[in-house]
């Protein structure tokens, strides 16, 4: 549906810029068409240049040129600034996990209700992927309680939690760094005690550029779409 709305928009300019030529009006050229290279209102458009009101991204024009080799595109998560602290302690951004496709989940590890859930759907997603594909895999846990959740405690849960493999990576970032990348997921969250939150329970496949290909929703779902698409994109 948006490739063919962005297909669309790019003919109807066209044909507009071709008309004008034709009549010699040099004076009047297509209005430019904006939207949120995260698309975190679907398909909502601007005519002109600002900013995404969820994420905060610049607006970017929807015919846009064809990326180049090499070049991340716009609707990539690994144009995010942001720096992320690993259960290790290391200090990276997103764009260095380009090149495998990941399966990430938004949780705090004090949780004690939905978390563990999201967790053991995060293990039982690790277990069927077939172990040819599995080096191209990387599952990550982004803490909505970095306050709490700081590289020790990040690290105890990864070994509490049988994810202490390689594969597995743990982050915490600022406030707003963890605020924005939630709106770009449509994550959800409020602290509603000092020590729990209510959230979404999303569990999101990036391909390789970093570009969202899939979600699945819900706790203890069936996750066979989302085995289907990861061996998809691994493929």
């Amino acid at each position: 549906m948006k490739n063919t709305l962005k297909n669309t928009l790019i003919v109807i300019l066209t044909i507009t810029f071709t008309s004008c030529n034709f009549n010699n009006k040099t004076d009047k050229s297509p209005t430019a068409i904006y939207e949120c290279p995260m698309h975190c209102e679907g398909d909502k458009t601007y005519d002109r240049p600002g900013s995404c009101p969820v994420c905060k991204m610049d607006l970017v024009p929807v015919a846009k040129k064809e990326k180049t080799e090499g070049e991340i595109s716009d609707l990539s998560i690994y144009n995010l600034p942001s720096v992320w602290t690993t259960q290790n302690n290391e200090k990276i951004e997103l764009k260095v996990l380009r090149g495998d496709v990941l399966v990430m989940v938004m949780i705090y590890t004090s949780c004690q209700t939905a978390c563990p859930r999201l967790a053991a759907d995060m293990r039982n997603i690790e277990k069927q992927i077939p172990e040819d594909k599995k080096e191209n895999v990387t599952l990550v846990l982004v803490s909505i309680d970095p306050e709490t959740d700081t590289p020790e405690r990040l690290a105890a849960f990864a070994k509490e939690n049988r994810m202490d493999s390689e594969k597995w990576v743990l982050l915490r970032g600022s406030e707003a760094d963890t605020r924005e990348f939630a709106a770009v997921l449509a994550v959800n969250y409020k602290r509603i005690s000092p020590l729990d939150f209510s959230h979404s329970n999303i569990i999101s496949v990036f391909n390789q550029e970093g570009e969202l290909a899939y979600q699945q929703e819900g706790l203890s779902v069936s996750n066979k779409e989302t085995i289907a698409k990861i061996n998809e994109l691994v493929n």
